[in-house]
């Protein structure tokens, strides 16, 4: 068997058992340690996580961003591989990882990870979530910076390199579960941005939607991705439309 790397695997779940056996299996092959946060999950996530053996803690739910850096802070090993639960690598992927392990890794403090999203069934090809650079793999000294939505690794200060290394992203069980997810998404925007003394109105709303779909089906040729990557995009500008016109009512 393969030695692990000196790598922490960290996950922050609730309810996910229906798809946390493949994002652990993946981590693995790779991690010394995998630590799953539970939010207070009423499914077998628990059960299931324990089996594959990482390390299952409780803490109530407090957003995002501070909710990961939690779990991050639990992490004993130099590296830390943030997964969410429902994404996982392929074995070319672990094997990039481990290459990177036997050479470059320390050449950086942060390394890109390429996210190509799965939508019911079909993997995008093109358009922005085809190939998502995404900060997933890093010193555990670094941490999110606290926001309610949208939460982003702050990287400022410390060295960012890009990988080839292919994060896969299954990003909905259902059409009407992800809007619901997006809705979501954009009530906690518009809070947030109204908190900061942002406004909106439809004009911005439409104009942005537009711009949306201009980039990801036309600039960025999403329409290579049929009628799957059609729906997909016109949740997303939906999305983007919800959640300026929200900023506009949001007092």
């Amino acid at each position: 068997m393969t030695a692990p790397l000196p790598l922490s695997g960290v996950v922050i779940t609730r309810n996910e058992a229906d798809r946390i056996e493949r994002c652990l299996a993946s981590m693995r092959e790779l991690c010394d340690e995998i630590i799953v946060l539970d939010s207070g999950s009423t499914d077998a996530t628990v059960e299931i996580a324990r089996r594959l053996g990482a390390r299952v803690e409780h803490r109530d739910w407090d957003g995002f961003a501070r909710q990961k850096n939690a779990a991050i802070e639990r992490a004993m090993q130099p590296w830390v591989l943030l997964l969410d639960a429902d994404e996982w690598l392929e074995p070319p992927a672990i094997a990039e990882v481990r290459k990177l392990f036997d050479g470059e890794i320390e050449t950086a403090d942060c390394w890109l990870l390429q996210r190509r999203t799965h939508f019911l069934g079909h993997t995008m090809r093109a358009g922005s979530f085809a190939r998502e650079p995404v900060h997933r793999l890093f010193r555990r000294t670094l941490r999110h910076g606290d926001v309610p939505v949208h939460e982003y690794l702050d990287v400022k200060g410390w060295r960012v390199r890009p990988s080839s290394i292919v994060l896969e992203h299954d990003t909905a069980r259902s059409e009407a579960e992800y809007w619901q997810k997006l809705q979501c998404y954009a009530r906690l925007w518009a809070r947030e941005r109204s908190a900061r003394g942002k406004r909106a109105g439809v004009v911005r709303a439409g104009a942005a939607a537009a711009m949306y779909l201009v980039k990801n089906l036309v600039l960025r040729g999403g329409v290579i991705d049929g009628r799957a990557g059609l729906r997909f995009h016109l949740l997303h500008a939906r999305y983007v439309w919800t959640k300026y016109r929200l900023l506009g009512l949001v007092l």
